[in-house]
């Protein structure tokens, strides 16, 4: 009487088998899949270093500015930069001719111009020396470029642009102990464009001097705006004034500026070559000199600020702690999203030669200020 029972035990536990058989197949279908999949993805992923390799392979041989490059590209592109430069010295005095070999400032006076040649032992940088993607290390003394990355290439300038800026105003300026007052359109401009500023607030008077001052040390877009607006009326006349500098220094084919603080916009632009030039001329006018070369400066008394504001060099509070052959540096960093980190600085060593570096796009401020020390202790050995 208990057998059926006991074949309805059997015949469960033979389902139960049966079961589990059938989730064990299905557990090792799934392994397998998740297998296939994986080395699927691994082939592909292989694959795509692959490509990439080869393409930055084939891309350093073109162009041998990039990462690592043979003998024969350092020697053709030492060879492109001196023909580069031959040619504008054939122009007259334009740095960058344009194609009639005349360029843009052709038919004013010829001023004072500043040309580069490639030294004998220039060196081409690559990623493996430096992370900014431009640059440009210049001996004045000799006009020779002693090291260089792309430094031909349009870049965005950033508030480099104020090197421009204040080399216009000085040349423009006759007494440094005149007043401005700070306007709520140069403050609105300023907060519009999250800009950086000096701290000047609205209907502050403050000295030309102090505005001076302002523009470089803490790269204040109120100061610039207000050495703007005093020297031309406007922005838009000064930019002017600013564009008609550039053509003076043969500059105009590869620079243009829309703003005088380094706003980013696409006819905003110039190169590492081109931002070196206007460093040296700058430093030749003894104002531009003397405030390039402050570490910290308090502005004159005012109704907002009765014991001033003080400012301190940007650029100089972050390269003094570095090692730069013992040669005192002093520069104007700046950054958008489009220019990345970048900086122009000068340093003039115990024998009075004077040296220029221009870096841009770098991934941080302190890479920037590595790339600046790192030249300057690598190029001014034994000078």
């Amino acid at each position: 009487m208990e057998r059926p029972y006991e074949e309805d035990e059997d015949e469960l536990r033979r389902r139960r088998r049966r079961m589990r058989r059938r989730q064990e197949i299905r557990r090792r279908r799934r392994r397998r899949m998740l297998i296939r999949r994986m080395i699927k993805a691994g082939i592909a992923a292989a694959a795509l270093v692959m490509v990439l390799l080869i393409i930055k392979l084939i891309w350093g041989k073109w162009s041998p500015d990039e990462g690592a490059v043979s003998g024969q590209g350092k020697r053709f592109q030492a060879e492109m930069q001196k023909s580069l430069l031959a040619a504008s010295i054939a122009n007259g005095g334009a740095v960058n001719p344009g194609e009639d070999g005349q360029g843009e400032a052709g038919g004013l006076e010829e001023p004072q111009t500043y040309r580069y040649e490639a030294a004998e032992y220039m060196r081409q940088l690559g990623e493996e020396d430096i992370t900014s993607s431009y640059a440009i290390f210049v001996d004045t003394q000799e006009d020779g470029i002693l090291a260089s990355r792309d430094a031909f290439s349009r870049m965005v300038p950033a508030s480099m642009t104020k090197i421009l800026t204040a080399l216009v105003a000085a040349e423009h300026i006759e007494n440094w102990d005149d007043t401005f007052t700070i306007t709520i359109d140069i403050t609105d401009y300023s907060f519009k464009n999250r800009c950086s500023n000096a701290g000047f607030g609205k209907d502050e008077t403050v000295t030309i001097r102090d505005l001076m001052y302002g523009t470089i040390l803490p790269s204040g877009a109120d100061a610039s705006l207000g050495l703007a607006v005093y020297v031309a009326g406007s922005q838009e006349a000064f930019v002017e004034l600013m564009n008609e500098k550039l053509r003076e220094l043969g500059l105009s084919e590869t620079s243009h500026f829309t703003n005088c603080v380094g706003i980013y916009d696409d006819n905003h632009y110039t190169t590492a070559y081109d931002m070196a030039v206007m460093m040296e001329a700058a430093i030749q006018n003894e104002m531009c000199r003397e405030v390039f070369s402050t570490r910290i400066y308090t502005t004159s008394s005012t109704e907002q600020h009765p014991e001033g504001i003080e400012l301190s060099n940007w650029f100089v509070r972050r390269i003094e702690d570095k090692e730069t052959n013992g040669i005192p540096v002093y520069g104007k960093t700046g950054y958008v999203d489009e220019s990345g980190s970048c900086a122009v600085s000068f340093g003039t060593n115990e024998k009075g030669r004077t040296y220029i570096c221009v870096t841009a796009n770098s991934g941080s401020k302190w890479w920037c200020i590595n790339d600046h020390a790192k030249l300057y202790q690598e190029l001014t050995e034994g000078a």
